[in-house]
């Protein structure tokens, strides 16, 4: 649920192109990450992994969607749409990263 709720936030935040590349490429790799987790559920490497992308993609949420907000003349109702679901998602980050500790925590991590 994690990371279809973040794949579908982070392509609705990528619809615009408003944001550069980094953002997408950065999001996606650690969906990607997620689901090498999900396949191997006795790997703790792959759920640190994937834990230790979603705290980094918190920083550079924060500084994608800082430097390229654009300003109040060129937001249309599709740029206001987008930017709100990226800015959802790093929202909802902090409690992705929870829920993954926790299961960090249940394959055995210290």
């Amino acid at each position: 649920a994690i990371i279809l709720v973040h794949w579908l936030l982070t392509v609705w935040g990528c619809m615009n192109y408003m944001l550069p590349l980094s953002y997408a490429w950065g999001n996606f790799s650690v969906l990607a990450v997620g689901i090498w987790a999900i396949v191997q559920r006795d790997s703790l490497d792959a759920i640190t992994m994937f834990l230790t992308g979603l705290l980094l993609t918190v920083l550079t949420d924060i500084i994608h969607i800082s430097i390229f907000y654009p300003s109040h003349d060129f937001l249309s109702d599709a740029k206001r749409f987008s930017i709100g679901m990226a800015i959802f998602s790093l929202l909802l980050k902090p409690v992705s990263c929870y829920l993954v500790y926790r299961m960090y925590l249940e394959r055995g991590g210290e």
